[in-house]
C-alpha cells in the first residue's frame, strides 16, 4: 500500500483530503506546515506528497525546492492542491517540478486523479 503525505495548514482542508485519499486506499501521513512536512518526508519517504501552496513559515514551493536538493527525496512526486487557479500559477508550479495540480475546493475524483497522474 502506498503512503501519501498530505500537507495543509487549514485543518478542515487537511481532514477532507485525508478522507478522500484514505477512501481511495492509501496510507496517510499528515503535516500542518512545511517544516513538519520536510521532517516527515525524510523520516518516512512517502510515495507522493499532496501539499497546499500557501502556508505560513514554508509553503509548498519551498517544500518542493528542499526536496529537489536531496537525491533521496528529489524523486517523490508532488501534487499542488491550492486555491491559486491562474494559468500562470499552474505553469510556474510545473516548471518547479510539480507533477500534478488541483485547485481548491476539489472533489475526491479530482484529487485522486491528480495523485494518480503524479505517481504515473
Amino acid at each position: 500500500m502506498k503512503t501519501i503525505l498530505i500537507v495543509d495548514d487549514t485543518k478542515s482542508e487537511l481532514d477532507l483530503m485525508v478522507h478522500y485519499v484514505t477512501q481511495a486506499g492509501y496510507t496517510i501521513i499528515t503535516a500542518q506546515d512545511g517544516e513538519e512536512a520536510l521532517e516527515k518526508t525524510f523520516a518516512n519517504k512517502p510515495d507522493a506528497i499532496i501539499t497546499d501552496w500557501m502556508m505560513p513559515k514554508m509553503g509548498g514551493l519551498d517544500i518542493l525546492r528542499q526536496l529537489k536538493k536531496n537525491p533521496e527525496t528529489a524523486i517523490i512526486p508532488v501534487v499542488a492542491c491550492t486555491a491559486k487557479d491562474r494559468d500562470v500559477d499552474r505553469m510556474w508550479a510545473k516548471k518547479q517540478g510539480v507533477k500534478a495540480y488541483v485547485t481548491k475546493p476539489c472533489t475526491k475524483e479530482q484529487l485522486i486523479s491528480a495523485l494518480e497522474e503524479a505517481m504515473g
